[in-house]
């Protein structure tokens, strides 16, 4: 339920976002795709693959911001109408999705503002990945990153004194904290 709810914000602010530069009947299928794509990423793609299952994203962060954000990106690059994308910019004929481009014979302009849509796809990335490690090489010369092996073992219940979740049916565990009621140890 709440991995649904999260998928239809994320539609909507799609819907939202890409008005501006793409057809009512665009922006809608882009709504669409932009919550049934990440959805299906995460609830068959990430529990079939290797490399996915080894990535700590318990908040599906990359199937609603990245899959979702870059497929939003690439859809404005497909979809961007000429006369609204003039609106928009404020200059005719520089900006249009790439099914006009095709369909007016400017398929060259059409590419253009598809490769600027993924550039700035790259850009975010890049960024993100370039302000996440800097964030973590500060806060790790001020607490440790990673608990101790031993922590780990015992998961949030040792950190925290409780279980995070309990998923896939197993509810709660009477009695499951190694704590009583107000007896947390400070390390």
């Amino acid at each position: 339920m709440n991995n649904s709810h999260r998928f239809t914000q994320t539609s909507v602010r799609h819907f939202i976002e890409h008005v501006g530069v793409v057809q009512g009947w665009a922006a809608v299928l882009m709504g669409i795709l932009s919550g049934s794509i990440p959805w299906f990423t995460m609830m068959v793609v990430h529990k079939r693959s290797r490399l996915l299952q080894k990535v700590d994203d318990t908040m599906a962060v990359l199937h609603t911001h990245a899959i979702a954000g870059s497929l939003g990106g690439i859809l404005s690059g497909l979809f961007a109408e000429p006369r609204l994308c003039k609106l928009f910019y404020g200059t005719s004929g520089e900006y249009m999705g790439l099914f006009y481009g095709l369909q007016m014979g400017e398929a060259r302009t059409g590419f253009k503002q598809l490769w600027i849509q993924i550039y700035g796809i790259l850009f975010v990335v890049a960024i993100n990945i370039i302000m996440t490690s800097l964030v973590c090489i500060v806060v790790g010369l001020i607490v440790p990153l990673r608990m101790s092996d031993e922590d780990l073992e015992i998961g949030d219940e040792a950190a925290h004194g409780e279980e995070a979740y309990a998923i896939w049916g197993q509810g709660e565990k009477e009695n499951s904290t190694k704590y009583g009621v107000g007896q947390i140890e400070m390390a």
